[in-house]
């Protein structure tokens, strides 16, 4: 395992360009795989053709419209994002502020966006911030079960009293990426932070351990580590946690890597992912589906933006959470490889270049990319 630094050892624009890169590519994934989501490999296959999904142009010409929107991964991660960005503003004052507490409130209004604006009997209010002003946050994506039931009441769940205490769905990983991306944040506070976020609305151990297992191969990624190193710097913590806690998320982070080292000659095609990887729907089997693309995608291809195009079509082109997984794959080579996943002009025009023409709704990931850029660089 390749040790990595407490503060980042990128230069400022480097982290911030990554950082853009990372949302941008997180947001295609999502927007990609949200036409297929629900969708068997035969039923992929017999709209889009052998090959599956492709690109975004491609999609659009079969199912029509203009662009195809991100689904309420993106929006919670959007959310959770300026969470942070509000307790790094108050930090930036000078003034003390929870991050947990920032973090539940940004959800509460991502619930208040899903329920015609009203929050929660009884919760706290809360003041509106920029993502309020924009009207296409507030459409129903297929937002999981324990994500609202997490959010429906005034108490904020907390590591010793969790909302949904059974519950492991993918909701806290596929959200979990703003959690290693505050700049110098130790790998001890990552793992904190993603704890307390994902016990929001997701008890299970499994559901904080690998959240807080992705957001450290985030934070290890955006601090200069290789995507191998990131995700076994991540396993090694996971290792340290035992069984009880950990067995399952280090069962699937080993399958993961293991079946990358020799993934099928048309990975990419529906039908082709492992099938002991699963389908996504929980939570260790979408970071270890992402993990498994983002490895494979790297592996086959020299030109990060080959590793993009097919990460993304390896998370996406399966019979399961296909906007989750190629989301978190998009993610991890954004991270991993910055702005060169779009191309090689690809940051000439800053992040409002990077998110493609076809996601929906690009003005506003890359307006959280600008904000986010603005009070950490």
């Amino acid at each position: 395992m390749t040790e990595t630094p407490a503060a980042p050892s990128l230069p400022g624009p480097e982290h911030a360009a990554r950082v853009a890169a990372l949302l941008a590519a997180g947001a295609a994934g999502d927007a990609l795989g949200y036409t297929v989501e629900f969708d068997a490999d035969a039923a992929v296959r017999a709209r889009h053709g052998a090959e599956g999904l492709t690109t975004g142009e491609a999609a659009l010409a079969v199912v029509g419209g203009e662009a195809l929107p991100i689904s309420d991964d993106t929006q919670m991660t959007l959310y959770v994002l300026d969470g942070l960005l509000e307790w790094i503003e108050w930090q930036n004052d000078g003034q003390a502020a929870d991050p947990a507490a920032c973090v539940w409130l940004a959800c509460l209004r991502w619930w208040a966006t899903q329920h015609g604006g009203a929050l929660p009997d009884g919760a706290p209010p809360v003041p509106p911030r920029w993502l309020e002003d924009h009207p296409e946050l507030r459409a129903r994506r297929a937002p999981g079960n324990a994500c609202l039931s997490g959010l429906d009441s005034a108490a904020m769940g907390l590591p010793g009293d969790p909302r949904n205490p059974d519950s492991k769905g993918c909701g806290t990983v596929m959200r979990s990426a703003p959690y290693g991306m505050v700049p110098g944040l130790e790998d001890v506070h990552v793992v904190s932070f993603a704890r307390q976020g994902a016990v929001l609305t997701h008890g299970h151990p499994t559901a904080w351990v690998a959240a807080a297992a992705y957001s450290l191969m985030i934070a290890a990624l955006l601090r200069g580590a290789g995507l191998e190193d990131a995700v076994a710097h991540a396993r090694a913590w996971v290792d340290s946690l035992g069984p009880a806690e950990g067995g399952e998320t280090a069962a699937a982070l080993a399958s993961a890597v293991e079946l990358a080292a020799s993934p099928a000659d048309d990975a990419g095609r529906p039908g082709t992912l492992p099938a002991a990887l699963g389908e996504g729907w929980v939570a260790e089997e979408a970071l270890a589906i992402a993990v498994h693309a983002a490895l494979v995608a790297q592996a086959r291809h020299a030109d990060p933006a080959d590793m993009l195009a097919l990460a993304l079509r390896i998370g996406a082109n399966h019979a399961g959470d296909s906007d989750s997984t190629a989301s978190l794959a998009g993610q991890l080579l954004g991270a991993a490889h910055g702005p060169a996943v779009f191309g090689a002009d690809a940051a000439a025009d800053g992040p409002a270049g990077l998110v493609p023409a076809w996601v929906a709704e690009r003005e506003v990931v890359a307006e959280a990319a600008r904000r986010w850029s603005a009070a950490t660089t």
